[in-house]
């Protein structure tokens, strides 16, 4: 609780630093609320006590896994806002406004690894989307932006209709929003009720739909494409991590016991397929860099949904969805990174010619970036995807095949992002210059990228 509330206290006080027209007094003032919060929530992790104790709700709980992923969300959230800064100076006078909603947003996603009770579920859920709908559509200069923010607020609103329609019919048949007593209820069931599975099948899609899943996909490259930069990567990491966490507790918790499990089980397996073919054919014939992340990222939800079906134990579980989320994270920041110093406008793969040339470190940063997504060894995002896909062996070995195929399909549109890094541009262009802190937070995402390799199969 401690690190939500200073995290939301920050982007209060970046609102009001704003009013003072310098950008870097807003940056550093959200940069430091997360730092805060980093240090605190490793102090809990290591002592597992909070400094105000006395400031607790039933509702939310920050156990270690919810320490875990908020530290996650923190990180990113820290490194999505430098990395973006270059771009957020630009308007002086809305600076504090983007970053203000990014700090809500992440004050959200927090919110939804510490839910106990779907109320508190559904309250981080518009905290974390309602800022994202306003972000995706702040490029006022561009009519993709703005098609975005409607895009994501139309589909966004669509899902959580759902979501609510779902948890009314649960709530019919269990009779309470909290989760350990909706487990208890859901045991105590002779047989199943056919209203507790009508809601959990709602409930299952407006996940799908909020996780940019097949068949409920259509609205993500578009928004992808049309927000700014630094918001497609904080939507790629940090609000990927809070819903894919978010779905895990409800489903494992609630719904994934005896024949409620091999009800929807069913229905989730066919959508791990249909994600991953279809995310990675799409990708094959993008010629757009933000279009070519969008279903690079579809195509790792088919991944990460591996864990709901393998029927791995919760504990395990959420420890092997961390460090994939968390490595995943750190490629998205890097490979943003190299999207928003090369600021093309068209936004074209073919636009990242040359970049070996123009800016040495930066196409090393995008290279390693785009092997981790692959899951090429020695980078985390292979230490990672194993982890995943050896975790679901056992249980579902035949769809581990089927996402391993679709990883080696990936491997080619990855390829060709990196041969257009290191061919050389049709005429001379200018050296990409970088600011001391874009250097200092990719110099991050590289180490995790690299270093994190390491720790990942000691953990």
């Amino acid at each position: 609780m401690d690190a939500l509330l200073v995290v939301f206290a920050s982007g209060l006080i970046s609102l009001f630093a704003a009013f003072a027209k310098k950008p870097w007094l807003v940056v550093s003032s959200a940069m430091a609320g997360l730092l805060a919060a980093i240090i605190i929530i490793i102090g809990q992790l290591q002592t597992g006590k909070a400094f105000f104790d006395f400031l607790t709700y039933e509702g939310l709980v920050f156990d270690q896994f919810a320490l875990l992923f908020s530290l996650a969300i923190c990180v990113l959230s820290l490194l999505i806002i430098g990395i973006g800064y270059e771009r957020f100076k630009e308007n002086p006078t809305h600076t504090g406004e983007y970053i203000g909603l990014l700090m809500f947003s992440a004050t959200g996603a927090m919110i939804m690894t510490a839910y106990t009770d779907m109320f508190m579920f559904f309250l981080g859920l518009e905290i974390l989307s309602l800022p994202i709908y306003v972000m995706a559509g702040s490029n006022k200069a561009d009519v993709r932006s703005s098609e975005a923010s409607l895009k994501y607020f139309l589909t966004g609103s669509f899902a959580t209709g759902i979501f609510l329609f779902g948890l009314a019919w649960v709530y019919g048949a269990t009779g309470t929003f909290k989760l350990q007593e909706i487990q208890m209820k859901i045991n105590e069931m002779d047989t199943l009720s056919p209203i507790l599975m009508i809601g959990v099948l709602l409930i299952m899609a407006s996940f799908i739909f909020k996780i940019g899943a097949a068949p409920f996909h259509f609205w993500s490259p578009d928004v992808y494409d049309g927000a700014p930069p630094a918001v497609t990567g904080f939507m790629a990491s940090v609000v990927k991590i809070a819903a894919f966490y978010a779905f895990l507790k409800m489903f494992a918790i609630c719904f994934g016991q005896g024949e409620l499990f091999l009800f929807w089980k069913g229905a989730l397996v066919v959508m791990i397929i249909i994600t991953l073919f279809v995310g990675n054919l799409s990708a094959l014939r993008q010629v757009k860099f933000k279009r070519l992340l969008a279903y690079s990222s579809i195509t790792h939800v088919g991944y990460t949904l591996l864990l709901f079906v393998s029927q791995v134990d919760f504990f395990f579980s959420a420890q092997y969805l961390w460090f994939y989320m968390f490595a995943y994270g750190f490629s998205i920041v890097g490979i943003i990174g190299v999207a928003i110093a090369v600021n093309d406008p068209e936004d074209r793969i073919d636009g990242l010619r040359g970049l070996g040339k123009r800016n040495p470190f930066l196409a090393v940063v995008g290279i390693v970036s785009l092997l981790s997504l692959a899951g090429i060894p020695p980078t985390s995002g292979f230490f990672a995807k194993y982890i995943l896909f050896s975790s679901a062996w056992a249980n579902a070995s035949w769809l581990v095949i089927i996402a391993l195929i679709n990883s080696g399909i990936s491997i080619y549109y990855y390829l060709k992002v990196m041969g257009a890094m290191v061919s050389p541009a049709e005429q001379e262009q200018e050296k990409i210059k970088l600011s001391p802190l874009t250097v200092v937070v990719l110099t991050i995402a590289l180490i995790g990228m690299l270093g994190f390799s390491f720790i990942l199969p000691l953990l």
